[in-house]
C-alpha cells in the first residue's frame, strides 16, 4: 500500500515538479517492488517486530574435562574413578582396563548413538598406543572420525572440540602414575 502511494506521488509530480513517467505507463506499474534502505518505526506496515522468547537456556559449552588424574577424571564438577565414555551430556564407566582391551564391541556405544556423533577423541592413557587398525576402518565406515591420542591430549582436543559445539564423545583411560617427580 506504502508503495502505491509512492507511484502515485510521482506520477502526479513532486514539490519541485518532477515527475517520472505518465499516469497510463505500464512500465512503471509492472516492476517489482524492492527495498533500497534498512526497515524503521517510520515504515508503517512493512515494519513489524518481533519477539524471541528462550524456553529453556541452553547449556554453554556442554561437557568440559577439568582435571585428570591416574584414579579418573573431574568433568563438570563430577569425580569420575577409572575409564569413562563422555557422551554429551552423559558420563558412563568404561569397561576397558587399558588400550589392548578396546574392540569393536567396546566402541558399540558410540556409533550407535544417534544423533551421529562427528568424532570420537579416544584417550589411551600415558601415551599414544596403536589401536588395531580394523577398528578405526570400522569407526570410519560408521561415518565417525576417531582421534587416538594419549590421555592430556585427548582431554584438551575434546574440550576445544565441546567448546565449538561439534557433536563429538570422549573415550578416556586415565594416564597411569607419573614417575619423573620420585
Amino acid at each position: 500500500m506504502a508503495a502505491a502511494n509512492c507511484t502515485r506521488l510521482f506520477l502526479r509530480g513532486a514539490a519541485h515538479g518532477l515527475r517520472l513517467a505518465s499516469v497510463r505507463s505500464p512500465l512503471l506499474l509492472s516492476l517489482p517492488l524492492t527495498r533500497t534502505h534498512r526497515l524503521g518505526p517510520s515504515d508503517d506496515e512493512l515494519y513489524q517486530r518481533t519477539t524471541v522468547s528462550v524456553m529453556q537456556r541452553e547449556e554453554l559449552g556442554g561437557a568440559m574435562i577439568y582435571s585428570y588424574s591416574p584414579r579418573g577424571f573431574n568433568i563438570n564438577g563430577n569425580s569420575v574413578i577409572g575409564p569413562c565414555a563422555l557422551l554429551p551430556p552423559a558420563i558412563l564407566q568404561w569397561n576397558v582396563g587399558n588400550y589392548k582391551d578396546i574392540t569393536v564391541e567396546s566402541l558399540a556405544l558410540f556409533y550407535m548413538l544417534e544423533p551421529r556423533i562427528e568424532v570420537l577423541v579416544l584417550g589411551t592413557g600415558g601415551r599414544v598406543e596403536r589401536i588395531d587398525p580394523n577398528i578405526l576402518k570400522f569407526m570410519n565406515k560408521k561415518g565417525i572420525a576417531v582421534e587416538v591420542q594419549d590421555t592430556p591430549n585427548a582431554c584438551a582436543t575434546f574440550n576445544f572440540l565441546s567448546s565449538e559445539r561439534r557433536i563429538a564423545a570422549a573415550a578416556l583411560i586415565p594416564p597411569p602414575p607419573s614417575r619423573s617427580l620420585e
